[in-house]
């Protein structure tokens, strides 16, 4: 009897050793009403956007968790223009769209000369900044591309999560939670939903 209880003892051991390494291992993520995590990233143009910059001069900051050959990136930027359509409606109101390319080399998604090209094709008014080593993405918690954050111009996170409420590869939801998002805080509101699961492809880290 006493050596299947040592193996079941060390067997349960080794699968709580192996859920703290997983759990240590996954971005840690910030949730709404944290504080954004600062950053200074370069874009696919060369051009340097520094978080803290943007929140001086009292603009909202929305973050895209961008991978340009991502099913689920195309359906919001190719096969639909939400991203695009979101932004319009309040690029005239201090707002700051920034997507994030968090692929590291060898993955999808990654590089200057794929973002650059993705920004023609994907006819973006916005740029790409590039977190080649995912320490951005990591800090964030990004975990799907898209995955999106509302940073309010006191630097914490008004929303965080999808950006609608369809989690299929090519249908629109009814719902856009960014655009709500940004409106309540346009508003110097909170917003009726702050927080919703992400979904897409997942962010393609270095392992």
């Amino acid at each position: 009897m006493r050596k299947p209880m040592q193996l079941v003892f060390f067997g349960a051991l080794a699968l709580v050793l192996a859920s703290v390494a997983a759990a240590g291992d996954a971005p840690a993520g910030v949730a709404p009403g944290d504080a954004a995590p600062a950053f200074t990233l370069t874009d696919t143009e060369g051009g340097e956007h520094a978080l803290a910059s943007y929140l001086a001069d009292g603009k909202v900051v929305v973050l895209e968790w961008f991978n340009a050959d991502c099913p689920f990136i195309k359906k919001h930027h190719l096969n639909h223009k939400t991203m695009n359509e979101t932004y319009a409606a309040v690029a005239d109101k201090g707002v700051v769209w920034l997507c994030v390319c968090s692929s590291a080399k060898g993955k999808q998604g990654h590089g200057q000369a794929r973002n650059r090209y993705a920004r023609s094709q994907y006819e973006m008014e916005f740029p790409v900044l590039l977190d080649e080593d995912g320490a951005v993405g990591r800090a964030y918690g990004a975990k799907t591309t898209p995955h999106m954050f509302v940073i309010a111009p006191d630097g914490t996170v008004a929303y965080a999560g999808a950006i609608d409420d369809d989690n299929s590869a090519n249908k629109l939801g009814a719902t856009n939670y960014v655009s709500a998002a940004l409106a309540a805080v346009l508003a110097g509101k909170a917003p009726a939903v702050a927080e919703a699961r992400p979904y897409g492809c997942s962010v393609k880290y270095a392992n």
